[in-house]
Formats: structure tokens, sequence, C-alpha cells
């Protein structure tokens, strides 16, 4: 370890970041998903990416598909030399939609690394409807 603090030049948080972090491309999307009025709202944490280029939702099957890839490359020169990192990872997350969600009805909008998707909630018929038990 010492030696390698000697060859690239990094400080001490640098290392604990290489060798104890988590990677996000590692980790799921985070969610949060509650019901507002007559719509389902789901909320994604995805700082940092540009939601035009890096972020894909569809729905199929009856699933909220959210994905988004990123990208990140970073180069340093100086006097003992260069150095190039890239870091890239692709995650998604599936939510279950309720019983007739239209595709046409979602919205979705990002702001300040939060990604917003609105899906109305269809109206449930308020008579139930009774079945016949026949004996056998």
């Amino acid at each position: 370890m010492a030696e390698l603090m000697r060859r690239e030049r990094l400080e001490w948080p640098g290392i604990a970041r290489r060798f104890f972090d988590v990677d996000w491309e590692m980790s799921p999307i985070r969610v949060e998903e509650y019901i507002d009025g007559d719509s389902m709202v789901v909320k994604a944490e995805m700082p940092g990416l540009d939601p035009e280029k890096d972020v894909e939702i569809s729905i199929a099957d009856g699933l909220l598909h959210i994905a988004a890839e990123r990208r990140e490359e970073s180069e340093h020169q100086d006097k003992d030399g260069f150095r190039s990192e890239f870091r890239y990872g692709s995650f998604f997350r599936d939510i279950p939609l309720p019983p007739g969600a239209k595709e046409s009805d979602v919205k979705a909008e990002y702001h300040d690394g939060v990604l917003t998707v609105r899906v109305p909630v269809p109206k449930r018929n308020a008579t139930p409807a009774k079945i016949p038990v026949t004996r056998s």
C-alpha cells in the first residue's frame, strides 16, 4: 500500500475511496413509491445524469421500467506523468404498476438529481362483482 501511495501520489481519502467505497454502478436505483390523490408517484435518485441522454423509461407487462447509464472519464497530467481513469455502469429498476395504467398517461420530470414519475391510478369499480356459487 505504501508503494502504491508513493507511486501514484494519492492522499489517504483517495485510497480509502478506491478500496472501501461501494461503487454506484453496483447499487440499484433507490426509489420511493407512494399514492398522491389519484396518481402513483415514483421518485428515483439519479444524481449527475442527463435525463435526455442517460435515462430511459418504459412500460411493458404491467411494469414501469427505469434504466440509466452513467459514464465518467477523467484525465490528470502533472510533471510526474499522466493518469487516465474511466468508470461506467448501467442500472435499472422495475416497479409494478396499478392494473389498467396506460403508457400515454405517464408523466416524468427530472429536477435536482431526482426523477419523478407520475402514473394515474385508474378508478376502481365501486360495486363489487358478485360471483355465484354452485353446489357440486
